[in-house]
């Protein structure tokens, strides 16, 4: 029955003419083949230098060792696949072009405070060139921490979600991965209706293969008709191209200007423990106030606008509410994005820097473990430095493959020095890296080529802030609740060894 419902539903019907699509260019490839023996040829030299294209140019070879390989085996499906679903299949995309002209007309809002650079700078210590990283490279401003409130689990956070979604007088932004029909999301639902009414201006974005199986198909037109002005990003179809492969992982609430939340959680009934799916699911929430609260805003319009062109001011959305004198500053804070559409890996960076500048200790929450050579080195390296690197991936999949590629990684890591655990108590989806008492970063990046390559997300960076030993604790907290692996545990057989080392070779895709 389950099988049943699977093939005939939205998610089922599209994968099902994704592959036959694929073999249907197979198929005239092989049919034309004796016609027109030239195009072959040309397609087989072509890949030759696609291959030393790939590798001359790559930043992350591990990353790109997919489409070596592929297009190695497979010279002319090889190269038509990567043709649709590499940076080359984005080009004919209106969404592509929508949002790199968005994102780079709307970069100068994102305006740093250069008395606040400086001061953070000078307080921060070994700690700058991280924060000029995020400020000058990165193009993410820093402000004065004024309110950074850290929830360890979706169901303490949902109240106070719901508290300020009431609140609200000017506008409600929503941008979510997944958005699912059930208790957690009706009770926002519920709120957002009765706002439109108030004539707020109530804003959703959701990833519409994020939600391909918990919505029904058109769901934004119901929204549309109760007044809630809403975007289904990137609308899946069966036809292979660059931009379908880039989906919107973030989560972002902003209400009036004032208030921000973000972390791991997405709208469903699983991330507030209202329904048991793989044991209790660990996330976490974090609300923010003051200043930083404007780059969340910033990071809602950017993609709002360059699906739905609406603003033409989007300073209307900045608010003046002063609230410094409530809370004094507590260190630095620093809200960032990441984007697929450049060659700037804003996650990854912040993350290698952080394992790069620790020296006592590295903590991480992970739900995947998919990484490249780069995170590999990076996190070894801190642990051969002495530093106690921590690692805290699930005890109950979500995904089983996904779960059996995350353990292939294992044996390298503790041999490295690297320690690894797994969460008791079922599924862990929250995405943490907190260091030496000092600094941390929450979001929504796992630790995998997704997150870190092909999906547009959102963190927050902290410094030398008190609210940094509060995400440190739900860490401790969650190591006495975790199994401590071993070495031996971590040794797998021959067979599974080769296997996994080949289905890794293709992790980018999954």
């Amino acid at each position: 029955m389950k099988l049943f419902k699977l093939l005939f539903s939205r998610l089922g019907i599209t994968l099902m003419l994704v592959v036959l699509e694929i073999v249907y260019f197979i198929s005239l490839l092989q049919w034309l083949s004796p016609y027109i023996g030239w195009v072959t040829g040309v397609l087989q030299v072509a890949s030759v230098f696609i291959i030393l294209w790939i590798i001359n140019r790559s930043r992350h070879l591990s990353a790109d060792m997919m489409w070596v390989v592929l297009i190695f085996l497979a010279p002319i499906p090889g190269t038509i696949v990567y043709a649709m679903l590499s940076t080359i299949g984005k080009f004919p995309s209106r969404t592509y072009r929508n949002i790199m002209a968005e994102t780079q007309n709307s970069q100068y809002l994102f305006e740093q405070d250069e008395e606040v650079l400086e001061e953070a700078c000078d307080s921060a210590g070994p700690y700058a060139g991280q924060i000029n990283y995020i400020s000058q490279t990165a193009g993410f401003p820093v402000y004065r921490n004024e309110g950074f409130d850290y929830y360890s689990s979706g169901e303490e956070a949902y109240p106070l979600m719901l508290h300020e979604l009431r609140a609200a007088k000017e506008f409600i932004f929503i941008e979510y991965f997944i958005i699912k029909e059930g208790r957690m999301w009706n009770g926002i639902l519920n709120i957002l209706r009765d706002k439109v009414a108030q004539g707020v201006d109530v804003r959703v974005i959701y990833d519409d293969f994020g939600s391909i199986s918990t919505l029904p198909y058109r769901y934004a037109d119901n929204l549309e008709k109760n007044g809630i002005k809403t975007i289904s990003f990137n609308r899946v179809n069966p036809f292979l191209n660059g931009i379908q492969n880039h989906r919107d992982h973030r989560k972002i609430l902003v209400v009036d200007g004032r208030v921000a939340f973000t972390g791991g959680i997405n709208l469903a009934d699983e991330y507030i423990n209202l329904k048991e799916r793989f044991g209790y699911w660990k996330d976490n929430v974090v609300r923010v106030k003051g200043d930083a609260v404007w780059s969340f805003t910033l990071m809602f319009l950017t993609m709002w606008n360059a699906l739905r062109k609406e603003d033409d001011d989007f300073s209307l959305f900045r608010s003046d509410e002063e609230i410094a004198s409530v809370n004094p500053a507590d260190g630095w804070i620093a809200p960032y994005g990441e984007t697929p559409l450049d060659d700037v890996n804003v996650g990854q960076n912040i993350y290698e820097n952080i394992l790069n500048q620790a020296k006592d200790y590295c903590y991480i929450f992970t739900p995947y473990l998919i990484i490249d050579t780069d995170m590999i080195n990076a996190l070894i390296m801190a642990a051969n430095r002495g530093v106690d690197v921590r690692i805290i991936t699930p005890g109950i999949p979500d995904k089983k493959l996904i779960y059996n590629i995350t353990r292939s990684f294992y044996n390298q890591l503790i041999l490295g020095g690297v320690k690894i655990y797994e969460y008791t108590p079922g599924f862990i989806h929250s995405k943490v890296f907190v260091c030496d008492d000092r600094i941390a970063t929450v979001g929504t990046l796992n630790l995998d080529y997704r997150s870190l390559y092909l999906h547009f997300e959102n963190g927050i960076y902290l410094c030398d802030s008190a609210d940094v030993l509060t995400v440190k604790q739900d860490v401790i907290d969650t190591l006495n609740v975790s199994h401590h692996v071993s070495l031996e545990e971590s040794r797998h057989n021959l067979l599974h060894t080769l296997i996994f080392s080949i289905v890794r070779i293709f992790a980018p895709l999954m």
